[in-house]
């Protein structure tokens, strides 16, 4: 192994311990609500905001941080929320106050989306060869997925030794950490910089309707939705008369990266709606507690890691990312099925659905991050990477509204168990038209390349 494999190597494990921190939070709080409630005095309301007000700052602030990667270097931009997302965590865990603690959520969410945004750009260019980039997109996927389901494990751990507290705290000496290896093996790769221009108007607009979505879909505010399409409408327009605009609309005029994207948002809304969904219904109608909910999900990020490590990279670099995508979604329609008949038992129901799930989504992922990056120029990296990031969480939050919209409608107020079950049920099904919908995409509208087409498709464009 050469002296530059072995930093590359460093590098990719760097972006990944920081994805790796990202993730976990998306899950690890969800665990400890019902505590942190209780200690601070949240409202039943009033507590959804320790989960909203990271998902709004993360998904409003995507695409403006990973153009700022481009302009003025990726490193320096994910350095920035490194140090962002630890200092955060350091408030959250500290916070006494229930408005502290929001507030440090929604710093959360922006060092998270300056991080994040520019990650699988960095990894892209670190492994630009199919066979080493479908490996490494392997390792990153084992990451997202698996660091997702773990995070309840964590969480109840976490929550029962130590307190909830430590659900954030945990992050500082993991963020000291990885800042340290950072600026000693992330490439440091030329940047044009901000002379070239950042489109503010354009960047205001974007950042604005994005949050508005997001808090809209998280909220089921529905008139605030109308007001973020029109703002989204009045970026798209903006971006046809800036000189620099953030979004080039050659970008926004390709039929290819619509779709896949499209395909994105439905598989991260089948996934961490199947997560959250799960979770409830392991709890309060299979009856476990904070710590053997996490156990239950353990099986689900082991399966998930050996697939996405050992089995997609090889399968994606010999077939092709679009015939390996429809197998995982497949198994992930099949698995959800399974849970839609609501078992009872653990180790004759559940467990099983479990098991298809995480081959499910271990071999999904990697082969749908390396279609949305697939046709992209090395100067729009870090601006794809934002784009599919963007689309990774308004799918997250679609997934989260409608199916806990459903579910409660379908239970009706102060619910039996048995209404619970029927609820589920039903929004386990719903979950599933989710993964059928992306199956129909990757099917009928996205091209069949492999992984050497694809890269000589972009050297020819």
């Amino acid at each position: 192994m050469t002296a530059s494999t072995d930093r590359r190597g460093a590098a990719l494990a760097v972006l990944c311990a920081m994805a790796l921190m990202i993730v976990l939070d998306s899950t690890i709080v969800a665990v400890a609500i019902p505590d942190i409630q209780r200690d601070l005095g949240f409202s039943e309301a009033g507590v959804a905001w320790v989960v909203n007000g990271y998902l709004i700052s993360f998904a409003g602030l995507l695409l403006l941080s990973g153009r700022l990667g481009d302009l003025i270097g990726a490193w320096r931009v994910f350095l920035a929320g490194l140090v962002v997302f630890t200092l955060a965590s350091a408030l959250c865990g500290f916070a006494p106050t229930a408005g502290l603690l929001v507030a440090g959520r929604f710093l959360q969410g922006a060092g998270g989306a300056l991080a994040g945004a520019v990650v699988i750009g960095m990894i892209v260019r670190l492994y630009p060869t199919p066979g080493a980039q479908a490996r490494a997109m392997g390792i990153y996927s084992f990451v997202q997925a698996g660091g997702a389901a773990a995070g309840f494990v964590l969480g109840g751990i976490l929550t029962e030794a130590a307190g909830w507290t430590w659900i954030f705290l945990i992050n500082v000496p993991v963020g000291v950490l990885v800042a340290i290896f950072a600026l000693r093996t992330l490439p440091r790769e030329p940047a044009p910089g901000l002379g070239r221009g950042l489109d503010v108007a354009g960047a205001a607009l974007i950042t604005a309707g994005l949050s508005a979505g997001v808090y809209a879909i998280v909220q089921t505010t529905w008139p605030l939705g109308l007001v973020a399409v029109l703002l989204i409408a009045a970026f798209v327009l903006r971006q046809s008369r800036a000189t620099e605009p953030l979004i080039p609309l050659r970008l926004l005029a390709r039929p290819w990266l619509l779709l896949v994207n499209a395909t994105v948002v439905l598989v991260f809304a089948t996934g961490m709606g199947f997560q959250f969904l799960n979770a409830l219904y392991v709890q309060r109608v299979m009856g476990f507690d904070a710590l053997g909910t996490g156990l239950a999900f353990l099986p689900t990020p082991i399966v998930i890691g050996l697939v996405s490590l050992f089995v997609a990279p090889r399968v994606t670099a010999r077939f092709g990312p679009r015939p390996v995508l429809a197998a995982g979604l497949t198994l992930l329609l099949g698995g959800l099925l399974l849970l839609g008949q609501t078992p009872s038992a653990y180790a004759t129901g559940m467990l099983p659905a479990l098991i298809v799930m995480g081959l499910g989504v271990g071999i999904t992922v990697p082969p749908i991050i390396m279609l949305a990056m697939a046709f992209t120029a090395p100067s729009d990296t870090g601006l794809v990477s934002g784009l599919t990031n963007t689309a990774q969480q308004a799918g997250g939050a679609l997934g989260l509204a409608v199916l806990a919209a459903t579910a409660a409608a379908v239970s009706g107020p102060n619910p039996t168990v048995d209404a619970l079950r029927t609820g589920y049920g039903v929004a386990f099904h719903v979950d599933a038209a989710f993964v059928l919908g992306a199956l129909l995409l990757t099917l009928l509208a996205l091209p069949s390349a492999r992984p050497d087409e694809v890269s000589n498709y972009l050297l020819n464009a």
